[in-house]
């Protein structure tokens, strides 16, 4: 199929690996985000002169598509394998699981190693739909239902973005003058009223950094989403309660208004024929459901 123009807006995972995909196959692709960089939640803010990161917490691996993605990270220096367990609370124990993946620059590193060679427009606000589509032959929007919403799509992407449910999470950057917890790697706690999450970021890393990673409850999000600073010492004390530390950290925060969809669609993506939306909200809430996703809109549209 010969292509005047396609363009994606978000360069988050799904829409850098929609662009990927159809560039690689031989179509002109743009690619807009408002933001300053790419990666969306793919996230990893510079604290102290090394990346946090603050957004998705680590890659898992088992489609095959993606599998061959994440070696090629691997073979790259790019992604390394992390851990198999991680601890549960309030038991306090250790579970196995599929082996996560994390990236010694910091995840959004892949995001950037995706944007590499392509077109993308950074701090480039889109209006409507209608305002990106004269004289393209499609456009996709690579976002969370209630962003793509604000860009008033047509009838059947704003009936699936207006299907979608988001949960929103404040991420608090936890640096301390030394380390003093043992064995932890990363934790899911369940049942707490303010925190949900906390990883090792400098074993996630690998440069044993002081630094923990904790992501809120959406209660608590919910609360603070006007001033999610506030957020950063009631999340600092549920770590400190949880793993015995007595030392006071440095807290960043960062709040991620749509931070966690709930599966609301079979299908991979949304499509008018001339609009499509994609992202982790179509399939389990993981990176690799955006990449397969995005993907996936780049396969329709080229063998379409």
């Amino acid at each position: 199929m010969s292509f005047v123009e396609i363009v994606v807006v978000g360069a988050g995972i799904a829409g850098l690996s929609c662009a990927r995909a159809l560039a690689e196959g031989g179509a002109r692709v743009r690619v807009l985000d408002r933001g300053r960089v790419v990666g969306g939640r793919l996230a990893s803010r510079r604290v102290d002169g090394r990346y946090a990161d603050i957004g998705a917490a680590y890659l898992v691996a088992d489609d095959p598509a993606f599998v061959a993605q994440t070696e090629s990270w691997h073979a790259r220096g790019l992604a390394r394998p992390w851990t198999d367990t991680l601890r549960v609370y309030p038991e306090g124990t250790d579970t196995r699981g599929p082996v996560r993946w994390a990236a010694p620059g910091g995840l959004r590193s892949l995001a950037a190693d995706l944007a590499d060679g392509l077109d993308v427009r950074l701090s480039t606000p889109v209006a409507s739909v209608e305002s990106v589509a004269r004289g393209a032959d499609a456009v996709v929007l690579a976002m969370p239902g209630p962003q793509a919403l604000k860009l008033s799509p047509p009838p059947a992407i704003a009936s699936a973005a207006a299907a979608q449910s988001w949960r929103p999470v404040i991420a608090a950057v936890l640096t301390y003058p030394a380390r003093s917890w043992n064995g932890l790697r990363g934790a899911f706690v369940n049942d707490h009223p303010v925190l949900a999450t906390v990883f090792d970021d400098g074993d996630r890393r690998g440069d044993a950094a002081p630094v923990l990673v904790a992501h809120s409850t959406a209660e608590l999000a919910s609360e603070h989403l006007d001033a999610p600073a506030e957020a950063g010492p009631v999340l600092a004390a549920a770590v400190g309660e949880l793993l015995g530390i007595t030392d006071s950290p440095r807290i960043e925060t960062h709040r991620w208004t749509y931070a966690q969809p709930e599966k609301t669609s079979e299908a991979p993506y949304a499509s008018d024929g001339r609009v499509w939306l994609c992202g982790d909200a179509f399939g389990r809430p993981r990176v690799q459901t955006a990449w397969l996703s995005g993907r996936a809109v780049a396969d329709a549209l080229l063998g379409g």
